[in-house]
């Protein structure tokens, strides 16, 4: 018997051996029986552990591992005014709680204080944590229980009248692997003094089959746990897992949640006896794997009660449910026009409501209850939300507009506005008109309407105040203009910075009197020709209704005296680098003139015109492109004549030859010129003599016997007529092709300052080498020209011997090659 108890409900056995006193009921609820008193006050608690015998041949011997705490007793070893017990052996964490203050479980989401068919629930309890005790598959460890209970007297009224008890439940467990019989579980216990009533006490686990010898490693049917509603959390397990034998064992991702379930049953078969009302969780007998559950109670208790809108709305779904009963078949009548849509034979039912009031009717019935109630609903119009009037457009700031609603079926929720048409605003106002102030921005403004809480919520036309923003004139530019006699007058006025459109350009004589200019003239430019007098502008600007504004005053002032005139010669003009340009103007109408310049200019740089006409001159001698300008003033005008002169200065031109060249008599020596100019030159070597074409850059000389030296002077011309010179000099000498070293030099000094080969006849020099006393290359080069400048590396050498190496080609085709020394002296 105890094995059988213990087996079914750990909370069962604790109900026969501990004495609860009796309270006296009637047909209302047992007093705190949803724990709205905020503790466990009249009930009966208890933890525990579930250690045993061999788990694998279900021989489970109990044994005292229980805390009670008795409803006879004050808090702490009692449940009166206690809101929480720890764990069994484990204070730190708490087993049993009330809970009054709603949040979401961090495995399954769902609320922890539920609102279920209509009904909200504003108390639960948890019964469990995530702690564990760490066992193993033998049983060694025994997990943690905990429970609570309540007797219930049933009052003593006619067994057809329904005396019903409704809860709700959701769970957390974590997969044990396990056979069934020894997962994690939550169950609900009711029993008399005959035993367990079997249809009305459910437990709930994740069913599990096939353990290893060890009792772990059962394979978990996914199917079947998800069609009893589990679902698998995302959160890992808080603890490692206790089947692995690994030090550092995986959290794995094996905990599931069942949400919140309503469930009810009958007690008008035991009217006059005393029933008890157990809650239980248990973890996994080997004590590795946690559960938890919670557990709501509803306060009503007088029948089943169908939850549903007792006014509906016509053609719009409805749902009606009545609490669940285990193991129980369902029928329903609704009224004729009706259609179910589904859950005619369930605890919630789906319909389309028709237009006839009448009655929704639901039956329940089980092996333990046959439950009936009936719902008198009628029907009421769907919802009509009617229509705001009307658009309008005002100016920002000081506005007012009346918006009205009609033609709506239901009661006016409120009015929401909006200034981007996406989120809006609500509007506490009930009325079907609402006044709208002192807008700034265009908004939207539209009515909520409902016909009832059976009837969805829906919303009217928009009406839509658009919001000019405040006219704002602008400024124009430019904002004051001079002209003088003899000038073209045309002034082109731009208008910036306005808000709005502009209606008009206005003129005026005074700048009080204005007048609209005709045709009209709408743009944002206004050209001005041809004035007589002195005039002001201004544009006038509206934008959407608002009033118009007016723009800055722009001015054109006309004066007697003529405008400056001249004529400049020449207007542009190009130079070579180093010469002068000569700069005139005729002036004909003026007084006083002036140069601007940046560049050397040779004349005076201002002065009066006595008479005219009169000739102003001035040289300019730029060294670079630039521009030379002349002002022109006239008295009694005030604008100046303004003339440029651009001067494009041609870059020095620079000749590259090489100045030195040796050669043996009747060589043949080509020279190369070159220069910096990027445009093509013209070529002139002077004298023309021995050069086989004194006209290009790289004639060829010939020297005979009576030649002993020649300078040439090579002559660079460009387009412009712009040129450059450089000079080459030609020793020749008498002897064979051969290669000449000095035998000492000195650095620093004012000559003989670079130790360098003379290559005479010499077509290619292959390389000239310098070492020191030690065999150190201190020079080497293979450029004619080319020499060593005494220092190693930046610093100087010490005087003394150095040995050299030289070796060439000649014009011939023969090698030379040489070595030797010299000195070095300082």
């Amino acid at each position: 018997m105890i094995r059988k108890l213990m087996k079914i409900g750990f909370g069962t056995l604790i109900s026969m051996l501990i004495f609860v006193p009796v309270f006296s009921q009637n047909q209302a609820c047992p007093i705190n029986i949803n724990y709205n008193s905020g503790d466990l006050t009249h009930w009966q608690a208890y933890t525990g552990n579930n250690t045993g015998g061999n788990v694998l041949s279900g021989n489970i011997n109990l044994q005292q591992n229980i805390s009670i705490y008795d409803s006879t007793q004050n808090a702490p070893s009692g449940t009166i005014g206690a809101k929480s017990f720890p764990e069994y052996n484990l204070g730190s964490v708490n087993g049993i709680q009330v809970i009054t203050n709603q949040s979401a479980d961090p495995y399954g989401g769902f609320l922890t204080i539920p609102t279920i068919n209509g009904y909200s629930y504003n108390y639960s309890i948890q019964l469990g944590s995530t702690s564990i005790t760490h066992g193993n598959a033998n049983g060694g460890g025994g997990g943690y229980v905990r429970g609570v209970s309540y007797k219930i007297n049933v009052p003593a009224t006619p067994a057809s009248q329904p005396y019903t008890m409704t809860y709700a439940y959701a769970m957390v467990l974590e997969n044990g692997a396990h056979n069934s019989n020894f997962q994690p579980m939550a169950r609900a216990i009711i029993s008399t003094k005959d035993g367990v009533i079997d249809c009305a006490s459910p437990k709930y686990f994740l069913p599990a089959s096939g353990a290893n010898s060890r009792g772990g490693d059962a394979y978990l049917d996914t199917a079947a746990a998800i069609a009893n509603g589990f679902s698998l959390s995302p959160v890992l397990s808080p603890n490692a897992n206790p089947n692995s034998n690994q030090p550092n064992a995986a959290h794995l991702q094996d905990v599931w949640w069942k949400g919140w379930t309503e469930v009810t049953f009958d007690l008008s078969p035991y009217r006059g006896q005393q029933v008890t009302l157990t809650f239980e969780a248990d973890n996994c007998v080997p004590g590795g794997h946690f559960s938890y559950a919670y557990i709501a109670i509803r306060n009503t208790c007088a029948g089943l009660l169908i939850s549903g809108d007792s006014v509906a709305c016509q053609n719009s779904n409805a749902v009606y449910s009545i609490p669940a009963l285990q193991g129980a078949s369902y029928q329903w009548s609704v009224p004729a026009d009706w259609v179910i849509n589904s859950g005619g034979n369930s605890n919630i039912l789906k319909v389309t409501v028709g237009q006839n009031a009448g009655y929704v009717i639901a039956r329940e019935q089980n092996s333990c209850a046959d439950l009936v109630d009936t719902l008198n609903v009628t029907t009421k119009p769907p919802t009509i939300p009617g229509n705001v009037t009307a658009d309008a457009e005002v100016c920002a700031g000081i506005n007012t507009t009346l918006l009205s609603l009609s033609n709506n079926t239901g009661d006016i929720i409120g009015w929401v506005s909006s200034t981007n048409g996406t989120n809006w605003t609500a509007i506490p106002n009930l009325t079907n008109s609402y006044t709208a102030l002192n807008l700034n921005n265009t908004t939207q403004f539209k009515a909520l309407v409902q016909n009832g809480p059976s009837c969805s919520l829906d919303s009217s036309t928009v009406a839509t105040i658009t919001v000019d923003p405040k006219s704002i004139g602008g400024q124009i530019s430019p904002l004051d203009t001079n002209y003088c006699a003899g000038q073209i007058i045309s002034t082109l006025f731009t208008l910036k910075g306005n808000t709005g459109n502009v209606v008009n350009w206005q003129t005026s004589l005074d700048s009080v009197n204005w007048s609209n200019i005709l045709p009209q003239q709408t743009g944002s430019t206004y050209n001005v020709t041809n004035l007589a007098n002195t005039q002001h502008y201004r544009a006038i600007v509206q934008s959407g209704v608002c009033p118009v504004d007016s723009s800055s005053v722009a001015n054109i002032y006309l004066y007697p005296a003529a405008y400056p005139q001249a004529a400049v010669n020449p207007m542009d003009t190009t130079i070579c680098y180093g010469n002068t340009a000569a700069l005139n103007a005729l002036v004909s109408v003026g007084t006083n003139y002036s140069w601007v310049n940046t560049e050397p200019l040779n004349g005076p740089q201002s002065g009066s015109i006595p008479t005219v006409p009169s000739t102003i001159s001035a040289i300019a001698a730029p060294l670079q492109s630039t521009y030379y300008v002349l002002n022109i003033q006239n008295t009694g005008c005030p604008n100046t004549l303004t003339d440029s002169i651009a001067i494009n200065v041609i870059p020095p031109i620079w000749v590259n030859v090489v100045s030195d060249t040796f050669v043996v008599i009747n060589q043949p020596v080509q020279f190369n010129a070159s220069t910096n100019d990027s445009t093509e030159d013209q070529f002139l070597w002077t004298p023309p003599s021995y050069l086989d074409n004194p006209y290009i850059p790289n004639p060829i000389g010939i020297y005979g016997p009576g030649v002993d030296s020649i300078t040439y002077t090579v002559k660079a011309t460009d387009g412009f007529g712009c040129f450059g010179l450089a000079k080459v000099r030609v020793k020749v000498f008498k002897t064979m092709p051969d290669i000449f070293v000095p035998n000492a030099f000195t650095p620093e000094a004012g000559s003989n300052n670079i130790f360098r080969p003379i290559p005479v006849g010499v077509s290619t020099l292959l390389y000239f080498r310098v070492y020191n006393r030690w065999g150190q290359l201190v020079y080497t080069t293979s450029q004619f020209g080319r020499g060593w400048d005494g220092t190693l590396g930046g610093r100087m050498q010490d005087a003394g011997t150095f040995v050299w190496m030289v070796a060439g080609i000649d014009y011939t085709g023969k090698p030379i090659s040489k070595k030797g020394t010299m000195v070095l002296i300082r």
